[in-house]
């Protein structure tokens, strides 16, 4: 393997930029055979070009035969990797972003769905965002809008609430991104990116930077994201800060406990209550003192269980990402 060092790069203008575009699919075969015509098309306009990996997910419809084959003048090589089997979204970039690394022969990454709501004209603007300032290892596309339901609408938000409540990191961006080296280096050596990506990112300390950017429309049929799928999704997110998460939990139970003295020892200092907690015989400060000081030992318990898991690796993306692989095909531009 090459080192990270003969990487063109931002950082090394007399290198040429070398831009790996990583496209995660499950059965999305008409969108993207359609955004890699845009991906082509806009690369060619602003004088980039670039290899793109479509990192099929196990998908049980075949990718038409022809999909690498078309006439292109940006796009040098397009990658298909068929997995051994459907990971999920998630994973499907981990595999993807660790096979580039492994390649070792690119300055940048670009993520970005394969369904058309991350537009290709915006790659460009991502691009450039990251090459002109040296600092920054990754730039995210922050949503201005989301054309959804009114009750996807509320849940996101109210999702986006305990997100900010149990991490401290607000939810503002999806997986539509650009990479720097440097930052793909540090990802795929951290088991955090088999859960989620962009949280990885957040968890791993790469400076980032956000520029908005409005989401697109899908380029053909509809998501096949279900409910279960999304509450997965957020879930997963708010597992790679598992250790932030349970000193959050901590610091609120003994806050509750707290909280919990002080009314008891307010109802004892005025005397026997006249009213009782829910018809128990029990004042509303001890059942305050019960219930947190159950949350509170609950949560020393969630903290010992992820402090102990920090003694294992488990999946690591550059080690272990060849194991899914059941295959890979290179297709490259005709003269």
């Amino acid at each position: 393997m090459e080192g990270a060092s003969e990487r063109a790069g931002p950082s090394n203008p007399s290198n040429a930029l070398r831009i790996a575009v990583l496209l995660p699919v499950f059965n999305d075969w008409t969108p993207l055979s359609r955004l890699l015509s845009q991906l082509d098309e806009t690369l060619d306009a602003n004088g980039l070009s670039a290899d793109a990996f479509v990192i099929d997910d196990g998908s049980y419809e075949w990718a038409p035969s022809d999909l690498g084959s078309v006439q292109r003048r940006s796009l040098t090589e397009i990658v298909m990797v068929r997995l051994r089997r459907n990971l999920g979204h998630q994973r499907a970039i981990a595999i993807g972003l660790a096979l580039v690394a492994h390649k070792s022969r690119y300055s940048t990454v670009v993520v970005m769905d394969a369904d058309g709501q991350d537009r290709a004209v915006d790659v460009p603007r991502l691009v450039e965002r990251l090459r002109g300032q040296p600092l920054v290892k990754a730039v995210f596309a922050e949503r201005l809008r989301r054309s959804e339901s009114v009750l996807f609408t509320v849940l996101y938000h109210l999702y986006r609430g305990l997100h900010l409540a149990l991490t401290g990191v607000r939810v503002k961006v999806g997986n539509f991104s650009v990479l720097s080296a440097d930052a793909l280096d540090t990802l795929v050596a951290m088991s955090e990116l088999w859960n989620h990506y962009a949280a990885a990112v957040f968890r791993s300390r790469v400076p980032y930077a956000t520029v908005p950017i409005s989401r697109g429309a899908r380029l053909s049929g509809g998501s096949r994201m279900d409910f279960v799928s999304l509450v997965a999704h957020g879930l997963s997110a708010i597992s790679v800060f598992g250790e932030v998460v349970a000193v959050r939990l901590m610091v609120a139970s003994l806050g509750l406990v707290t909280l919990g003295i002080m009314l008891s020892a307010m109802e004892a200092s005025i005397g026997p209550p006249s009213v009782h907690a829910v018809g128990l015989g029990l004042t509303w400060g001890t059942v305050v003192l019960l219930l947190s000081s159950q949350a509170l030992v609950a949560s020393l318990l969630f903290a010992f269980l992820v402090l102990a898991r920090r003694s294992s690796v488990g999946f690591l993306p550059l080690r272990d990402f060849h194991f899914f692989i059941l295959e890979e095909h290179v297709a490259k531009k005709t003269p």
